[in-house]
């Protein structure tokens, strides 16, 4: 697709440089306004979705993952507007990835896990069919996870004594869930991830060197103790093993509220995390992205506190 929407980074950026994480905090510029990110490499270029419109999903646009803009798409920087899908409000926690035919989008909207498709990352993403995953239930934060053998799984939050992590086999379609594989990964069992609310949520899977890591937030997404955990586990189905010393990511450097992550490889091959904070430490929202280095350590996966605060591209001209 080239580098429409892009508005010419290669003249017009501003560089944010890797600090600290006692140091960070200090960025120029308005820092990009999503939560619950998640960033797709294709062709060069990296998207962003998240967290953030009223009516939709939202799409930035990068060539160096510390300078963005809003993607020139025609439709007013959304990827997926609520009048192509199925839902009216709510829409939170997209995934994006390349498939066969396209792209296809995970998305939550009025507490009910939704897929649609497009022919570009840019969107429009829709529904031929609007309707949710799971017609019959609420549920949120569905990701995939593809392993080694080509077999599809979701992995989703649904809401029993608190936000519960459970996954099950997907039919090749990418869409369609195999309800007699549903299986129930954990809750909240930890002492830190109790603090306020009983949840886990916005998980992620990982494979490396044969063993499975199933990454999830902790705590109510307003509370400043949001932070992130790891289990482990032999098979995608479990039975998964949290960390007795989690969190591995909580509060770094001056920020707090972190969570609702995903991971991703740069253009270098480097694995990278994107995860959201609070505005400060006295306001919520707007929430602001973030971008890491993560690596596998003795069989252990390590986020490192340090990180990126991405901002805004001033206007091209």
């Amino acid at each position: 697709m080239g580098m429409r929407g892009v508005c010419g980074w290669h003249w017009c950026f501003l560089l944010l440089f890797l600090l600290p994480a006692g140091a960070v905090g200090a960025e120029t510029g308005t820092p990009v306004p999503l939560a619950d990110p998640f960033i797709l490499l294709h062709d060069g270029v990296y998207y962003a979705y998240g967290t953030g419109a009223a009516d939709g999903i939202e799409v930035y646009v990068s060539g160096d993952l510390a300078t963005w803009r809003r993607a020139d798409n025609g439709r007013g920087g959304l990827a997926l507007k609520k009048d192509d899908v199925w839902g009216d409000r709510w829409f939170w926690a997209p995934e994006v990835y390349p498939v066969k035919d396209g792209f296809l989008m995970y998305y939550s909207a009025d507490e009910h896990i939704c897929a649609a498709k497009s022919s570009s990352p840019l969107g429009p993403f829709v529904q031929t069919e609007k309707k949710p995953m799971l017609a019959e239930e609420k549920a949120i934060d569905n990701s995939l996870f593809i392993d080694a053998d080509g077999k599809p799984y979701l992995f989703f939050v649904r809401f029993n004594r608190g936000n519960v992590i459970w996954m099950a086999e997907l039919e090749p379609d990418l869409v369609t869930v195999r309800m007699k594989t549903l299986r129930k990964c954990f809750e909240a069992s930890q002492r830190w991830e109790k603090v306020q609310g009983r949840i886990n949520e916005g998980p992620f899977v990982l494979r490396d060197d044969g063993k499975y890591y199933l990454t999830y937030s902790g705590n109510d997404y307003r509370s400043p103790f949001y932070g992130i955990g790891c289990a482990v586990a032999d098979r995608p189905m479990g039975e998964w093993r949290k960390y007795a010393d989690n969190p591995i990511l909580q509060k770094p450097g001056n920020l707090v509220g972190v969570g609702h992550h995903a991971f991703f490889r740069d253009r270098e091959g480097k694995l990278r995390i994107v995860f959201h904070s609070h505005r400060d430490r006295e306001n919520v929202h707007p929430r602001k992205m973030h971008i890491g280095t993560a690596r596998f350590e003795n069989g252990r996966l390590v986020i490192d506190p340090a990180y990126i605060t991405p901002v805004l591209a001033p206007p091209c001209k």
